[in-house]
């Protein structure tokens, strides 16, 4: 077994209702993958944990639930989140975007809570795992672009994601593009791939992997 990050955490969340559906089976593959590699993983469902919305918690409380279980003592210590989820209406599905949403009753609250909550969301490194019935690979754009936003609020890194396409259960096995098996991989190098971000400002060197392979160019001193 490789041990390189034996002590990162890896939280692995499974939007959909279907307990042996195509996304609990990418998320299924990522936790082989990251144990493979000797981090330490662990798969959820949102059902068991959300129950309701989001409400005007000036008026409200917020529902009688596990989500303050959930995001409390799974998600904030967590090194690390791989979201899973169907692609409904060419977004996620509702228990995944409630996960989004309910956060805000911990970190805009008063109180010594929302500092801490805030500390322990920021920093993380964020995956996404996408089941669709459609093979058009815009179909999950609109999900990409929300975890990318939602990492750069949180000073996150957004590591990968994958596409899977099935509609019966399990049937994202058969998809050709073989996604359990990118997942597995991105479950293994959530914590150790090579992540870059670069701004205008950012120092860096010339190449971008440490032993790159000789660079093709059409004319000396050229772009490759």
């Amino acid at each position: 077994m490789n041990s390189h990050h034996p002590e990162k955490r890896l939280l692995i969340l499974v939007g959909s209702p279907r307990r042996d559906g195509n996304s609990a089976a990418l998320g299924t593959a990522a936790q082989r993958g990251a144990e493979a590699a000797g981090t330490s993983a662990t798969l959820l469902f949102l059902d068991d944990y959300i129950q309701g919305f989001l409400p005007d918690l000036r008026h409200a409380p917020a529902p009688d639930d596990r989500y303050a279980e959930l995001f409390l003592e799974h998600f904030l210590p967590s090194d690390g989140t791989l979201i899973c989820t169907p692609i409904y209406w060419y977004g996620m599905s509702a228990q995944t975007k409630a996960f989004f949403d309910r956060s805000f009753s911990h970190y805009a609250g008063e109180g010594p809570e929302p500092a801490r909550v805030k500390a322990r969301m920021a920093g993380k490194r964020l995956g996404l795992a996408v089941a669709s019935e459609e093979t058009y690979p815009g179909a999950a754009l609109g999900i990409v672009h929300q975890i990318q936003e939602y990492a750069r609020y949180t000073h996150s890194d957004f590591v990968g994601h994958v596409h899977g396409a099935g509609n019966l259960r399990g049937e994202v096995a058969a998809d050709p593009r073989r996604p359990l098996d990118a997942a597995a991989r991105l479950g293994a190098d959530f914590f150790t791939y090579k992540y870059s971000d670069y701004r205008l400002e950012t120092p860096r060197a010339r190449n971008v992997w440490e032993s790159p392979a000789p660079a093709l160019r059409s004319t000396p001193g050229g772009l490759p």
